[in-house]
């Protein structure tokens, strides 16, 4: 059984998290897939849009707490090689990807599992759907982005209180912590992330991709370094083939159709 499955959408394609018997928990050939995965939707110009989501009832319940992380006869595992060549590395992709990815969370997403979902550009979350910092559980640290993504999403104070006490907290309260984008009933949730994935893809390509640049820099930029690169690419959009649609179809009172990426 393939641990990725993928899915074909036209513009768009949906990465399924394929070990449902164990959460979907991930491992390093799992992540060798995803990272493969994501490549091939990066060299794909017909993808314009990325969904990742999970089979079964979890979205993904982090690393699996077998043979990669287990003891062996020279010692203890080598978790920070684990975490740079196959955790951080799914991470940093996703946030260098020029595609927007959409992460469809459909059920427990705990400790890398949660990193996974945050990275993505948009989150959309079952009402059933749970996140937590479940490292502490095990005497690890957080790691797959976890500090970073919870210290600028919902404050120092929750970011370290999430980590230190491995509390689970509910998608609705993700939802008013500024967490997640939105939450939605289950039986919604592939629906809704769906057509939200139908809807940036006839959304400009290039334009997608600086947004994701500039949301990227601005937590370290100073105000005057990220006016520079937001005028740099403004200037860069103003020459695009999609800027003289979108304005041709402004004053034309049409909807515009924007050209591949």
């Amino acid at each position: 059984m393939d641990d990725i499955l993928i899915e074909l959408h036209g513009g768009w394609r949906k990465l399924i998290l394929n070990r449902p018997a164990k959460l979907n928990a991930v491992n390093s050939a799992m992540l060798t897939s995803l990272l493969a995965a994501i490549e091939a939707a990066e060299a794909d110009p017909a993808t314009r849009v990325v969904m990742l989501t999970g089979a079964g009832r979890g979205f993904c319940a982090g690393q699996e707490l077998g043979s990669d992380v287990t003891a062996g006869p020279d010692g203890p595992p080598d978790l920070e090689r684990l975490a740079n060549t196959w955790h951080h590395e799914v991470v940093r992709r996703i946030r260098a990807s020029r595609l927007p990815f959409i992460a469809a969370v459909n059920g427990v997403a705990a400790g890398a599992g949660a990193s996974l979902a945050l990275a993505c550009d948009i989150v959309l979350a079952a009402r059933s759907a749970s996140f937590v910092q479940a490292f502490i559980r095990i005497g690890l640290v957080p790691d797959s982005g976890a500090s970073f993504f919870l210290s600028h999403m919902v404050g120092d104070a929750r970011g370290r209180a999430l980590a230190m006490l491995g509390d689970a907290i509910g998608a609705e309260q993700a939802e008013a912590w500024g967490m997640i984008w939105k939450t939605a009933d289950d039986s919604a949730l592939m629906a809704d992330a769906g057509a939200m994935a139908e809807r940036l893809t006839q959304a400009p390509a290039q334009a997608l991709a600086a947004i994701k640049l500039l949301f990227a820099t601005a937590p370290h930029n100073t105000l005057h370094q990220q006016l520079d690169l937001e005028a740099r690419l403004q200037g860069e959009a103003g020459r695009s083939a999609d800027f003289i649609e979108g304005l041709d179809a402004f004053q034309q009172k049409r909807a515009p159709r924007f050209g591949p990426a």
